[in-house]
């Protein structure tokens, strides 16, 4: 919902100039590195999150079970 708001309030020149103001930063070499870095973080949140949630079924499971 965030992005959407964001994209929304943003044209496409300002996504261009902050993609170039990104690129000379941080290089074309430095990139690829980020978003993989980034792409490991959101896979090991949402790992995180299926554990939580999969506790929660397990113990709303066991809890009907012993009734």
């Amino acid at each position: 919902m965030i992005s959407s708001i964001l994209l929304g309030i943003l044209g496409g020149q300002e996504i261009i100039i902050i993609a170039i103001i990104i690129l000379l930063l941080f290089g074309g070499r430095k990139i690829p590195e980020l978003m993989r870095g980034l792409g490991r973080g959101v896979k090991e949140f949402k790992d995180g999150t299926k554990g939580v949630t999969d506790e929660i079924d397990e113990s709303i499971n066991d809890s009907g079970k012993k009734k």
